[in-house]
């Protein structure tokens, strides 16, 4: 069977079962590649402990696609590399028993002032980064010089801008200096899948990492599935001119959740999160933006998801840049802390946060957090949520404060205090008990 056939296989097995699922998202197209092999070896590249191989990579790439594109070969050891391109019908391939690891900060071309990222392509089809192989950002020291310097500048492992067909597929990516995964610039057609990523927690006592988004995807048409996380910061996120993703099947431990924001100017619409876990995740799930930095959140869909001991299970709020520190500290965000929040006029950056499901979901919240929060503006209420078959059990009640539309169907938000305790403010709610 030739590589094109695999991909086209794979993508109707996935028809198939969005079908089954009732979805009415969009499958991403894969990308095809030709069968061609490209090894670096070829080309220059060693495995050794101090070898740059960037040129050698680099040169790797431009040959296959200079012969129409084909599968650039990492074979097994370790190659260190400065930061290269990928190019139009190429894919990465980093073979079982392979790391290729980013060069350290003391020799990372452009260091801590303009470092370019590791794996970058810009308007780009028909892209594949795959194998059974690691990459591996050596992030250590540049983390702890974050805390030191808000001016630091740090690569990202990999970084596609406007580009459309891409996957990545079951490698493991670990440590990067700062996101692992960046795909933006209103990028089509994407797919991760059976990606291992791994880095420190935001929270580790010995070598904490800073931003070590595992997943950062902003675009249309998103499948990301059977991947397991646990990073220093969002788990997955998105940002404005979002549209049409779909998360399922994967595992989630250290990080922020799965998130949307905080810029959401441009809008985020139709994003279902299905069949995933939870376990010591800051929060599950989490949206967030600002005036003058949001949009129109809309269509959201959370089903079928299993929490246990995170901070926050379902977090919605608009005050993210907020100075005022009562009003960031939302474990303990009252309805009086909520009312002093001023109104202000509405613009085309006013977060809105609309049509958003959360069904079938059970959680256990961390010793002395609260069971969730959702709190929207003033000037723009938080509209239209469902909550069913929600069933949590926390230390501290649920806030929903400037909200309207809110239907509570069948839940169960155990506290100390009794069962489904609410905190609200200037919330129309329904509660209805199907028992």
């Amino acid at each position: 069977m030739s590589n094109l056939r695999v991909v086209a296989a794979v993508a109707v097995l996935i028809c198939a079962t969005f079908a089954e699922a009732d979805d009415v998202r969009r499958v991403p197209e894969l990308p095809q590649i030709t069968e061609r092999v490209f090894s670096i070896s070829d080309h220059g590249a060693v495995s050794s402990d101090s070898a740059d191989n960037a040129q050698a990579i680099q040169k790797t790439v431009d040959a296959a696609a200079a012969a129409g594109g084909g599968i650039v070969e990492v074979p097994a050891g370790e190659y260190l590399s400065g930061p290269f391109r990928l190019a139009s019908g190429i894919e990465l391939r980093i073979d079982a028993g392979a790391t290729l690891k980013m060069l350290p900060m003391d020799r990372y071309p452009g260091g801590t002032t303009n470092p370019q990222s590791f794996i970058s392509g810009q308007k780009l089809h028909d892209v594949v980064i795959s194998g059974k192989g690691t990459i591996d950002g050596q992030g250590a020291a540049w983390w702890p010089l974050v805390k030191k310097q808000s001016n630091i500048a740090r690569p990202r492992m990999i970084a596609l801008s406007g580009c459309d067909k891409i996957l990545i597929e079951n490698v493991r990516l670990q440590n990067s200096p700062m996101f692992h995964i960046a795909i933006g610039g209103h990028s089509t057609n994407v797919t991760v899948r059976a990606v291992t990523i791994r880095a420190p927690a935001s929270t580790d006592p010995v070598n904490p990492s800073h931003n070590t988004d595992a997943c950062d995807v902003s675009g249309s048409h998103v499948l990301i599935e059977n991947c397991d996380v646990s990073v220093g910061d969002d788990n997955f996120t998105c940002g404005g001119g979002t549209s049409d993703v779909h998360i399922r099947h994967c595992t989630y431990g250290n990080g922020h959740g799965v998130s949307i924001g905080s810029p959401t100017s441009g809008g985020v619409s139709d994003i279902t999160v299905e069949d995933c876990t939870f376990n010591g995740t800051e929060c599950g799930i989490r949206i967030k933006s600002d005036r003058g930095r949001g949009g129109i959140v809309q269509r959201l869909t959370y089903r079928n998801l299993k929490m246990t001991n995170v901070n926050f299970p379902i977090l919605i709020y608009a005050s993210y840049m907020a100075k005022d520190r009562k009003y960031r500290d939302l474990q303990n965000v009252t309805a009086d802390i909520a009312d002093s929040y001023e109104a202000k006029p509405m613009s085309d950056r006013t977060p809105v946060y609309r049509d958003i499901t959360f069904e079938n979901i059970t959680a256990t919240a961390a010793p002395g957090r609260r069971a969730g929060l959702i709190w929207g503006l003033p000037e723009a209420p938080a509209s239209n949520i469902v909550l069913r078959n929600v069933n949590i059990e926390a230390d501290k009640p649920f806030g929903i404060y400037f909200a309207s539309g809110v239907k509570v169907e069948n839940c169960k938000i155990v506290t100390p205090g009794g069962l489904n305790q609410f905190a609200t403010s200037h919330a129309q709610i329904k509660v209805m008990d199907h028992d």
